[in-house]
């Protein structure tokens, strides 16, 4: 028999994943189930990019690329940051991958020893802890408890680091808590980051564009200019122009890591897909109003469900400032018992709850790093929004 590899014991299917994989398997089998756990916008591609995917098509150009990255597509991604970001790069310091979850993983493989450590502001995207196991990292969990915003403190950044510290990793408007760091914020961590020059910073701008209240997104690169060559800024086309399933990030950076992300991407996957990149540039290029216009469809839905979940007993929720998630605390339900007469103890037996009975997927906190809390997300129709609250709210009435 073949045996697997040792890293499969240190890491977990995403969370997320596996919530949609099991509301899809129950609905397989005729149950209705409200999916309230994929984080994947549901408006259209623009046509133009669509077209512009047709175009290069029919021109031929479906071979093989520079394995980081079209020219054309470095030179829509060097404009995009510095009219977005006021970043100015080299195409030597930009390197684009299959989507940004690739792009991560390839900066953690290209820059982590064994046992070099990764800083995770906690709740965080699931996936963090595992792609640095995958680059024999450690994952060093700082929790951002709500009282403080979901957001990391100077001096909570201070106490987590150690001469093992290679990156601190953040993610604002983060997933699942959507907390986004003003300048002010960010100038005083990079205080701390410049007194430990070994330590870098990396950034997942992947809901960048997302961002609600008329607040302005500043990413770290543009608020500790000086920190330029020890940050490592990651975005993608996935969140802000629905291209989930087209596969394209990309960073910008220190021309070493760049380069060393590239050599990755010529044995990982050769390049990214030619159609995709052309369809990014024009996704970088093209008209961007729209953009706006579909973050502000998001914020209405935050605040419609929002007051619905604000009605339910049981349960809490900050308003988040960007990104299509909601970060549910559940705490009030702990304790409780389930018609079927067992205790509800953890956020996960609530996301077990709300699903088997309640026949609405969502996904527990703890795969996030911070509990009691579940999350949902608003990605979905307004239509299929409500009506998960309202067998959310049948759920939690029915507990004794």
């Amino acid at each position: 028999m073949i045996t697997t590899a040792p890293v499969l014991d240190r890491i977990e299917p995403s969370a997320s994943y596996l919530a949609t994989m099991r509301a899809q398997a129950m609905r397989a089998e005729g149950i209705n189930v409200v999916t309230m756990s994929f984080g994947e916008p549901d408006f259209p591609t623009p046509p133009h990019v669509c077209d512009a995917a047709y175009a290069a098509m029919r021109r031929g150009e479906t071979g093989y690329t520079a394995a980081d990255g079209t020219p054309a597509l470095k030179a829509a991604i060097i404009a995009k940051f510095k009219r977005d970001n006021n970043l100015v790069f080299t195409p030597q310091e930009v390197s684009v991958g299959s989507g940004a979850k690739q792009v991560l993983y390839a900066a953690m493989l290209a820059t982590l020893a064994p046992g070099d450590e990764v800083i995770l502001p906690t709740p965080c995207w699931v996936s963090y802890r595992d792609i640095a196991a995958m680059a024999e990292g450690v994952s060093v969990a700082v929790p951002c408890p709500q009282n403080n915003g979901f957001k990391l403190r100077p001096e909570d950044l201070e106490a987590a680091i150690t001469p093992r510290t290679k990156w601190l990793l953040l993610c604002a408007p983060g997933n699942p808590a959507g907390a986004i760091y003003s300048r002010a914020e960010l100038e005083a961590l990079a205080e701390v980051v410049r007194r430990h020059e070994h330590v870098g910073v990396m950034t997942d701008d992947i809901y960048e564009h997302i961002i609600f209240d008329g607040l302005k997104f500043v990413t770290f690169a543009e608020a500790a200019p000086d920190l330029r060559d020890r940050t490592l800024t990651i975005n993608g086309v996935s969140k802000a122009y629905a291209m989930t399933g087209w596969r394209i990030g990309y960073a910008g950076g220190p021309a070493n890591v760049i380069r060393a992300i590239g050599k990755l991407q010529t044995q990982i996957s050769g390049c990214p897909s030619s159609v995709s990149q052309a369809a990014a540039v024009a996704a970088l290029n093209g008209p961007q109003d729209f953009v706006a216009e579909r973050a502000r469809a998001f914020q209405h839905r935050r605040d419609t469900i929002l007051a619905a979940l604000e009605k339910i007993p049981g349960l809490s929720c900050t308003r988040p400032d960007g990104t299509f998630y909601l970060y549910v605390g559940c705490a009030g339900l702990l304790g409780r018992t389930t018609p079927a007469g067992k205790v509800l103890q953890t956020d996960g037996d609530v996301a077990l709850y709300l699903l088997e009975f309640g026949r609405v997927a969502v996904v527990q906190g703890a795969a996030y790093g911070l509990s009691p809390y579940f999350r949902i997300s608003i990605s979905s129709s307004l239509e299929n929004l409500e009506e998960g609250c309202r067998r959310i709210a049948a759920a939690c009435a029915a507990l004794i």
